[in-house]
């Protein structure tokens, strides 16, 4: 019976030690669940995790949507005010997660290791942004949609317009309205 017990232990705890943090972004188009990638993409999970529990992303938008391509948010506000951000983290996309749909990842400027608070979803599998040299770099995919991959494509789908240097943005502001950790269940 005690050897029984103590494989039981086991197996929770290697089941437990799996378990990923899930992040609900509640947008005005509806709700999607995003599980992330702690164990492949430590520092751009625990980079978006503290945008997240400050609040950070309350208010943004959705400022760049290309059908076929990605949705883009993460940095300005529903007036185009592009927010301040923290300092730029490690590029981590050597860990060759595959930029696939549904899977999110940080944007970047051409530097590759210049990542803060913006992110992008993919909404068709998107190889070439994949890490696969040096001098190619790519782009970190830290998680993935768990829940509302219909709310995605419900906003891959809406009007855009160009605005000053934004190109893609939604004509009608799609907000991020909340962001924060699940709870464990």
């Amino acid at each position: 019976m005690k050897f029984h017990l103590t494989c039981l232990s086991l197996l929770l705890f290697t089941v437990s030690s799996f378990s990923k943090t899930q992040v609900v972004m509640e947008t005005s188009k509806g709700d999607i669940v995003l599980e992330l990638f702690d164990d492949k993409a430590p520092i751009t999970v625990k980079n978006f995790l503290v945008y997240v529990k400050e609040g950070f992303y309350n208010g943004t938008i959705f400022h760049r949507v290309i059908n076929d391509f990605m949705i883009q948010g993460g940095g300005f506000t529903t007036n185009l005010k592009q927010k301040k951000t923290k300092d730029p983290i490690k590029n981590e996309a050597s860990h060759k997660i595959s930029n696939d749909v549904g899977t999110i990842a940080m944007a970047t400027t051409p530097h590759p290791n210049s990542a803060t608070s913006q992110f992008f979803i993919n909404v068709k599998t998107n190889t070439f942004l994949n890490y696969s040299s040096e001098a190619n770099p790519g782009y970190t995919v830290f998680g993935k949609v768990k829940k509302g991959m219909p709310v995605v494509n419900t906003i891959k789908k809406v009007a855009t317009k160009r605005n000053g240097p934004l190109q893609n943005l939604p004509v009608e502001n799609i907000i991020i309205k909340n962001m924060f950790v699940k709870k464990s269940e």
